[in-house]
């Protein structure tokens, strides 16, 4: 319970990313309003001569009547119908520019956001209890003060504009039709640009404060950012388990390599290379398996078990486990040393198929001194005498 009052670190990137999947962005309802309604007020101002003088027509065949309308019902059902589809051909073109409008306000504050989520059934929002927890929290008490004061502001405003104008609407009445209509739409649009001035102030409290709103709602404890990280990084256990998984496998399929090797070759208490050549290609001798300490034991007794010739050989033993990798061709500077000890192998292959004596191994092959690891100067200085031979 503690840790989940907590909430003090600003959300990772990641859990912004999931508030948004899940609809959660910082919209600002009195700017959609803002918006809407100053397209809505210019729309008019712009249109109000078409649309006065298609008010008018329309209101005047509606109350022109003759004795074929009155004698016959049918007729005014049908001038009913064409009425409303000329209302309608007024109605929809700014219905639609309205709608647009709402879309591009919606966006204007939280970016474009297109998930289903919110709409997904959720019967735990079902719980009235669960709702009445909701609706007196921080997030939602907010814009519920917000929206009470500002319907509180909007209806004081518009009622004392209109008790300020209420003479100018009473002589309306003296009027023509369309010079009642233009006074009219005067009036209104002077109350429409108070209306609009007061949501422009709302407006421009209510981004930032939406965006806080939402940063401090998305706020994570200490152990959320920890078990994020360890989400995303894995678990540490179940890596290792898979690493140590992976070098079995590997460990297998390189032994399993080496009854296929031409020699062995080993540094007598550390480590193990095994070399193979194919004879008539063009490639180097390559390296099926190497290994240090218990491996490079496992390496020796596959070997000696599949009667692949063991090469006790220190220096050439740890330059090849150095400069070497699995699956790889040995450099060129231990061509030489390395075509010594096949040379050898080579040998050995044909005293025993022609049953002579075994040609003795070589007693030291030399290599590069800087591909040894013993001759580097951090390593002499270092060390012991009667070090590894």
């Amino acid at each position: 319970m503690a840790d989940s009052q907590d909430k003090r670190l600003p959300a990772t990137g990641k859990k912004i990313g999931k508030a948004r999947k899940d609809g959660q962005v910082a919209r600002s309802r009195d700017l959609g309003h803002l918006v809407a309604f100053a397209a809505g007020g210019a729309l008019i101002v712009g249109l109000i001569r078409p649309l006065t003088d298609g008010m008018v027509a329309l209101l005047a065949r509606g109350l022109r009547f003759d004795r074929t309308a009155v004698t016959d019902p049918g007729v005014m059902t049908g001038q009913l119908f064409d009425q409303g589809w000329q209302m309608l051909a007024f109605v929809l073109p700014l219905g639609i520019v309205m709608a647009l409008v709402a879309v591009v306000a919606g966006t204007l504050s939280g970016g474009w956001n297109f998930t289903l989520k919110p709409i997904h059934p959720n019967f735990g929002k079902l719980n009235p209890l669960a709702g009445l927890g909701r609706m007196f929290s921080k997030s939602q008490l907010t814009p519920m003060l917000k929206a009470c004061l500002l319907a509180i502001v909007l209806f004081a405003v518009g009622g004392l504009y209109l008790r300020a104008h209420l003479p100018d609407f009473a002589q309306l009445i003296a009027q023509p039709l369309r010079m009642a209509l233009a006074g009219a739409g005067e009036i209104v649009l002077g109350g429409m640009t108070l209306m609009l001035l007061v949501l422009a102030v709302f407006a421009v409290i209510d981004v930032p404060l939406q965006r806080w709103l939402l940063s401090e709602n998305l706020k994570m404890s200490h152990e959320e950012v920890k078990q994020e990280h360890k989400d995303a990084e894995g678990n540490t256990e179940v890596k290792g388990k898979i690493k140590a998984t992976m070098r079995q496998r590997a460990m297998k399929r390189m032994l399993a390599a080496v009854p296929q090797a031409d020699i062995v070759v080993m540094n007598p208490t550390h480590f193990a290379v095994a070399l193979k050549y194919e004879e008539g290609g063009s490639g180097a001798p390559r390296v099926v398996a190497k290994g240090a300490d218990l491996l490079a034991f496992k390496i020796r007794d596959t070997a000696t078990a599949a009667r692949v010739p063991v090469l006790q050989s220190p220096p050439l033993a740890r330059a090849l486990y150095a400069h070497c990798e699995i699956d790889q061709e040995i450099p060129g500077p231990l061509f030489a040393a390395v075509a010594q000890v096949l040379a050898w192998v080579f040998q050995l292959r044909a005293a025993v198929a022609s049953g002579t004596a075994l040609p003795s191994a070589p007693a030291m092959v030399p290599v590069p001194p800087e591909f040894d690891p013993l001759n580097r100067p951090e390593r002499t200085a270092r060390r012991r005498p009667g070090a590894d031979t």
